[in-house]
């Protein structure tokens, strides 16, 4: 156990806490341990905002999807984002040191019972042996690009994350090359995860591991994989599975309106991306992975990890595809050199980050359908709270394969069709052909909702707008 749990559980009054149905007895060291943890979690966003701006890496955790109840595990407070303004004043004093040690508090009442020391007798979260086998046959063929996340997601009960970036680390020799404690591995590994919110139908802790399998596959690609080094393994794989980490469900469009704190933190650029590398970088830094580093190469690492996340920046998209073209048409690109090996890596993530249209019809059908599902979501809370609803989010004027056409038209081609200039490969020639397969699959789509004068796909009707905010997620 942490030190700091070791600090704060000492004394003679006892809670009870909530993870997922189970009910753990703890002691706390500090009277007013309690209270302060209520009055903190309960505050609004505004009001944390003013806590964390004591903190070294100045952001927090969005903590729930907005719109939605807060998760089971009962950690974070629901994110109202009507509240959009508040003048409210911290009555309780705390220190930056207190703050990092609530969180660290609440991430071991959360952690994995393992991490904690607790047996759950009969639980029926632990997987059967032929569970067990099934996964680890799954991950035999890791670098499969049919590789099926969904499966593997059910297989490891929900721990498709964790376990797939785990075999991943083992698999290309990170464990050993860097000399990592594959306790405090896989401890970061569940903090990770547990940081994706479930509710989320598209930005959750399977699309992070579907984006970090994706990731794997490029760098098994010959030219990347002769010339990459572990310590770009290493940033490109811990990039992948944390490149949307605490991602809130909506985009960034509306948390500028809506004058949310991170964008106010972020100067309105980057908001989301800015906010997952600092997540990112706070989890790095509590579970001490690489505390064994000097700090000059953990600055590095921190600094690179975030190059990375942030060319996930979908409205930087044209910026990184002509520098790419213009590297190609020049053909200059040195995979000798640490800077251009970074770009491609950065080139590389942007493709994990957007490759559902290049897998095969029955995967990209489903990430198409849970995009949407969240986009409409967003748009119905814009038009119950009268804020303008964002393009691509109203359900009464989109439909999945007009949003999937575009997308793939303007997004997807250009970016794969450059990367196919780069790597001409079998994988290349694959994903291409699976993008115009897909595509053609939609534009049938298209044509017969048209030919029947449907305007949206009816798993796509309204929810009632009274009760939208707390509506919990569509199965």
């Amino acid at each position: 156990m942490s030190p700091i749990v070791k600090n704060s559980i000492l004394k003679k009054k006892s809670i009870f806490y909530h993870n997922q149905g189970e009910r753990i007895l703890l002691t706390t060291n500090e009277n007013n341990l309690l209270s302060f943890a209520e009055n903190f979690l309960l505050h609004t966003y505004a009001s944390s905002c003013v806590i964390f701006k004591q903190l070294s890496t100045r952001d927090v955790r969005v903590r729930s999807r907005a719109g939605f109840e807060t998760e089971r595990r009962g950690s974070h407070p629901y994110i109202d984002f009507r509240i959009f303004h508040s003048n409210s004043e911290i009555e309780v004093s705390v220190s930056a040191r207190n703050v990092r040690r609530l969180l660290s508090f609440q991430r071991y009442l959360r952690s994995s019972r393992f991490f904690r020391g607790i047996t759950v007798p009969n639980s029926s979260n632990i997987l059967d042996d032929d569970y067990n086998g099934q996964a680890k046959c799954m991950l035999e063929k890791v670098g499969n690009w049919n590789f099926d996340i969904f499966l593997f997601d059910r297989l490891t009960n929900g721990n498709s994350l964790v376990s797939l970036t785990f075999h991943l680390f083992n698999l290309h020799g990170l464990i050993e090359h860097f000399q990592l404690d594959t306790m405090k591995l896989r401890r970061f590994l569940v903090m990770v995860q547990e940081d994706y919110h479930s509710q989320n139908p598209y930005h959750n802790a399977v699309h992070a591991a579907d984006v970090t399998q994706a990731m794997h596959c490029y760098l098994k690609e010959p030219k990347l994989s002769k010339s990459l080094t572990p310590w770009d393994v290493l940033l490109s794989l811990i990039s992948a599975a944390t490149h949307d980490l605490d991602h809130p469900g909506v985009n960034q469009p509306f948390l500028i309106k809506t004058n949310h704190y991170l964008a106010t933190l972020y100067k309105n650029t980057s908001v989301l991306e800015n906010h997952h590398w600092r997540s990112a970088v706070g989890l790095l830094r509590e579970s001490g992975l690489f505390a064994h580093m000097s700090l000059e190469n953990r600055q590095l690492m921190e600094s690179q990890i975030g190059d990375l996340i942030l060319a996930t920046d979908i409205s930087q998209q044209n910026e990184y595809l002509s520098m790419f073209r213009s590297h190609l048409d020049r053909g200059d690109l040195c995979l000798e050199d640490a800077n251009h090996r970074h770009f491609i890596l950065q080139m590389a993530l942007k493709c994990a980050d957007i490759c559902n249209p290049c897998r095969t019809w029955e995967l990209s059908k489903q990430w198409s359908e849970k995009v949407t599902e969240e986009f409409f979501h967003q748009g119905d809370i814009e038009k119950k709270y009268h804020l303008g609803v964002s393009p691509l989010c109203d359900r009464q004027t989109e439909t999945i394969a007009n949003i999937q056409i575009g997308f793939m038209t303007y997004l997807v081609e250009p970016l794969f069709g450059e990367w196919a200039r780069f790597s001409n490969t079998r994988l290349s020639q694959t994903m291409l052909g699976h993008l115009g397969l897909n595509k053609a699959s939609w534009k049938g789509v298209q044509r017969e909702q048209s030919s029947s004068g449907a305007d949206a796909d009816p798993a796509f009707e309204e929810m009632d707008s009274d009760i939208l905010p707390q509506e919990p997620r569509l199965s």
